[in-house]
């Protein structure tokens, strides 16, 4: 055991960090986030200010000789009234890559959701702590991937031996931009969500903007995404859109078009990949909006529904399928003047012989061992040679 007096605190800086576009400093620490400030503040919507404060592909990057970490968090767990209990958020240590260990912090803030009524109350909690011991010896490149799904503050940061910022390896940056698919829903941990899996088959450095519920072609992430440094680029559209039943298909085309405009103004040549729904059999053929469906509580399961009515296409409705169509018109139209613009079908990620194999357990969001398969699939399709992260 240390004693106190063996203890190196160092100041939690952003220069610390990878994955959080803007860092916020609080009463209590420092809160990583993954939308900048201007686009924070025109943002109205509680789900996604809640998403892009839960760190998904965020990391505390350390090169240090310590084989002792404590790190102080205050995390904002949160608990949905009439669900199951969510499980504690995880923080997994990476040493020179490779996984050393995982941990959960207790104590926090609660936030209590009532989805029934819309209504939120949050009761705070006190600070907890991340501890790992018996890290190797010497210098080593020391990673702490925050949870993906649960809020963290950064309080307080203790090692025994100094720390110190880690040198740019000149791995490429991959900026990501999608649903709650992306973001994490459902991933055993922050390394193991299909982007994190990914980026680390690809060798890249990964930006994860995946913002449950709310990949929702908003201007304001498009500038973020303009404004990022990024040598490859992805965005995946559509689940949200339909989920929330959010337009129609005349309003649709040209939101797209406006999103990847605007990331062109930023990334005029870097390979931009749009990436359409993966299979969804609730939203193939059925438009939104999405409702919760309660009644398998009892045994401690959700599941979504879909409420619209297959026929509401003629008028416009959007579905997985139209959405599928029009992304793949936009992309073969802009690409005869854009080269570096690709396509990819997120049925080739998981599609229907997978639903039977691996079906999505709340009819929604892919579990564990399916994001797993996805980001493998993504890696061998987007950083093959002849893919679009190719190279």
């Amino acid at each position: 055991m240390h004693s106190t007096d063996d203890w190196i605190t160092t100041p939690l800086t952003g220069d610390l960090l990878r994955g959080a576009l803007d860092v916020e400093r609080t009463e209590h620490g420092l809160l990583p986030h993954r939308l900048p400030a201007a686009a924070r503040a025109q943002n109205t919507d509680a789900q996604l200010a809640m998403a892009e404060s839960q760190p998904s592909g965020v990391r505390l990057v350390l090169r240090t000789r310590a084989t002792v970490l404590e790190l102080d968090t205050l995390p904002t767990k949160r608990v949905y009234v009439g669900a199951p209990p969510r499980p504690e958020g995880v923080y997994e240590l990476l040493v020179d890559g490779r996984p050393a260990g995982s941990g959960t912090v207790t104590g926090g803030n609660t936030l209590t959701i009532d989805m029934t009524t819309g209504t939120t109350e949050v009761e705070k909690g006190p600070a907890g702590t991340l501890r790992f011991a018996g890290l190797p010896e010497g210098d080593k490149d020391v990673e702490v991937w925050l949870p993906h799904n649960e809020t963290a503050e950064l309080v307080a940061l203790r090692t025994d031996a100094p720390v110190h910022p880690v040198p740019d390896h000149g791995r490429r940056v991959w900026l990501h931009h999608g649903s709650s698919i992306s973001h994490g829903s459902d991933a055993a941990g922050p390394t193991s969500t299909w982007p994190a899996h990914a980026a680390r088959l690809g060798g890249v450095e990964l930006v994860n903007l995946g913002l449950a519920g709310s990949a929702l072609l908003d201007p304001f992430t498009a500038r973020a995404m303009r404004d990022t440094p990024a040598d490859l680029i992805s965005v995946k559209i559509g689940i949200n859109v339909v989920n929330a039943d959010a337009m129609r298909l005349r309003a649709f085309g040209p939101a797209v078009h406006g999103f990847l405009d605007t990331i062109r103004d930023g990334h005029p040549t870097a390979p931009l990949l749009v990436v359409s729904p993966i299979l969804c059999p609730l939203h193939e053929d059925t438009p939104g909006p999405l409702a919760p469906d309660f009644s398998g509580l009892a045994d401690g399961s959700m599941r979504w529904v879909a409420t619209g009515d297959p026929a509401e296409r003629a008028a416009g409705k959007l579905t997985l399928n139209v959405i599928r169509e029009e992304l793949a018109g936009i992309v073969a139209r802009r690409s005869a003047e854009d080269p570096n613009l690709y396509l990819l079908d997120g049925r080739d990620l998981y599609g229907e012989a997978d639903t039977a194999e691996l079906p999505l357990p709340d009819g929604l969001h892919p579990d564990a061992a399916t994001h797993r398969r996805i980001g493998e699939r993504f890696a061998g399709l987007a950083f093959a040679a002849r893919g679009a992260f190719g190279g």
